[in-house]
């Protein structure tokens, strides 16, 4: 398997696999709850569930060993400060969009309390890259830990199904196991990929035997079963390695590629055409059939905010994609052996 220096091609496969997944769950769900009706897609998104964010977390997990042994400053720069400079951005932005109608319901008092308890409770489409730095602060506090009990406890978690209310404690519960698993097993996905991409032959009629076994599990309801619901995510995230192995030999699908590269962008920003879009449609085209108004909205959500990006990187609205200096830690400084400490300070590397 060729493993280009910067990129991994299966891995932007997969993330963009993944991406259009969820952004197609949340333009399914939100077109059949605002027609009151069901939609042909329904099932393809039922059928996704079991795996479609363990997948993300794994994939997440997959390089922190690269960077997990970065003094604590880069490291909170590169893992923590990111994702919280985009979730403060984009969580403002949504919130502008929507002030007036919650105006109507909270008043704008409640508007303010809500917009400040969003940095306690994750807002909406949101908390996955809320969550994205506890997992690399939790985990890089445990790194000197045997990984054994520490992946028995995130296990444990997992089955357990918690539920208290709190996104942040319920999704840590439910996906660190995936995110520790990315971490601590990623020479085996990887050479699960490189197994899958000297024997292509084999690997297809495996993923049509998983993809048969996930819709009968789906199909007669027991994907939320505890123990079940942990090893169809495992399972659910080796056939999308598979699967996007098999793209990436093929050279098929590039547009997935490019939003897998691109995916932290699509799912900033899919909310606004993921909701013009379905009021538009569902408004002047009353009779269109659910499951093509989904499928439309879930194109277009995915898209626009990849036209977007490419539109205003190089403006002064590229600080919506990208962070700009004053949101960043300087680097740790390493003196230059030979020159004491008035030397000129050592490289840092790049960001992985």
């Amino acid at each position: 398997m060729q493993l280009n220096q910067d990129r991994v091609a299966f891995v932007d496969y997969g993330k963009g696999f993944c991406i259009v997944m969820v952004v197609m769950m949340h333009s399914v769900l939100g077109v059949e709850q605002a027609a009151g009706a069901a939609s042909f897609i329904g099932p393809v998104v039922a059928f996704a569930k079991p795996f479609r964010m363990p997948d993300f977390f794994i994939i997440s997990g997959l390089f922190l060993a690269r960077v997990i042994d970065r003094n604590w400053r880069d490291y909170l720069d590169r893992k923590v400060i990111h994702f919280a400079y985009f979730y403060a951005l984009w969580v403002t932005i949504q919130f502008a969009f929507k002030a007036y109608s919650f105006a109507g319901e909270l008043g704008w008092a409640g508007v303010a309390k809500t917009y400040a308890f969003s940095y306690i409770e994750p807002f909406g489409t949101l908390w996955f890259i809320y969550l994205l730095p506890i997992f690399f602060v939790v985990t890089k506090a445990l790194r000197k830990v045997p990984p054994a009990p520490i992946w028995a406890a995130a296990a444990l978690l997992q089955i357990a199904q918690i539920h208290t209310g709190s996104t942040v404690i319920d999704e840590f519960s439910g996906r660190f196991v995936y995110f520790y698993s990315g971490y601590v097993l990623a020479p085996y996905v990887f050479a699960f990929a490189a197994w899958v991409e000297e024997r292509k032959a084999a690997a297809i009629p495996l993923l049509v035997l998983w993809a048969i076994f996930e819709g009968v599990v789906v199909l007669n309801g027991y994907s939320e079963l505890p123990i079940v619901s942990l090893g169809l995510g495992f399972l659910g995230a080796l056939a999308v390695v598979a699967l996007s192995v098999l793209l990436s030999t093929t050279g098929a699908a590039k547009p997935l590629r490019y939003a897998g590269e691109h995916s932290l962008m699509v799912y900033l920003a899919f909310f606004l055409p993921m909701a013009a879009t379905r009021t538009a449609l569902l408004r002047f085209a009353p009779d269109l059939d659910l499951g093509i108004v989904s499928l439309i909205v879930t194109a277009i959500a995915v898209i626009t905010p990849l036209l977007f990006f490419e539109a205003v990187k190089e403006t002064k609205l590229g600080f919506l994609f990208r962070r700009p200096d004053w949101a960043r830690l300087p680097p740790a400084q390493t003196p230059v052996a030979g020159l004491g400490r008035q030397g000129s300070p050592a490289l840092t590397l790049s960001n992985s």
